[in-house]
């Protein structure tokens, strides 16, 4: 689930920082610039691991800053494919299930991707495994707030970077349509569909 990869990055210390440790100041530039954001095709960066490296500073003209060119370890959240997780159940709609592991919500458990055969609630706002049996079928609730167990089958990472304004004929109402369908930089994608899998409280005895 978490794995350590290697970056380098050139960091910027300003000149009211040169009194402290080279090394202190760096790991606090670096955090701030990475922690809980989302570097594309690499995953979610948590917090700085070690740093490996460090090359020469330089400070350029116009500029009293340190820069120095930085080699180190961040631990990133990026489940391996088939890797199963727990989480918790955040929201259902016809789209799937939406799942949470609490520091990362951009979770979605597909319709086609649940215990079959299941239907969404309309009324109830969740999906349900009609479990068949020798009696017939159960209906098992898929509740808001319910620990789920789940396989990651594939993964969605989009480049989120800023884009140049648009056309000038774009009107206002269009834009805040943009910024409705913004989406996640890094999204999960789960399923339920074996044996074991799912809401916790079904494979467990009461």
């Amino acid at each position: 689930m978490f794995v350590l990869v290697e970056m380098t990055d050139t960091v910027r210390i300003p000149p009211w920082q040169f009194e402290r440790k080279l090394n202190e100041s760096i790991a606090e530039e670096l955090n701030k610039k990475l922690a809980n954001k989302v570097v594309y095709n690499v995953g979610l960066c948590i917090c700085l691991y070690d740093i490996t490296k460090l090359e020469d500073s330089y400070i350029f003209p116009g500029d009293g800053a340190s820069h120095t060119k930085v080699h180190f370890r961040y631990v990133v959240f990026h489940p391996f494919l088939d890797e199963i997780l727990i989480g918790q159940i955040k929201s259902c709609s016809p789209d799937g299930v939406h799942v949470s592991i609490g520091f990362f919500d951009d979770i979605v458990i597909p319709p086609e991707s649940l215990q079959q055969p299941a239907k969404f609630d309309e009324a109830e706002q969740v999906w349900v495994w009609e479990y068949e049996t020798e009696e017939g079928a159960h209906d098992l609730y898929m509740d808001i707030g319910e620990e789920i167990r789940f396989r990651v089958v594939d993964e969605t990472f989009v480049d989120t970077s800023p884009t140049g304004p648009s056309s000038a004929e774009a009107s206002t109402s269009s834009a805040a349509e943009e910024v409705q369908k913004k989406e996640a930089p890094y999204t999960l994608v789960g399923s339920i569909s074996e044996p074991g899998l799912g809401l916790l409280s079904w494979w467990t005895n009461s």
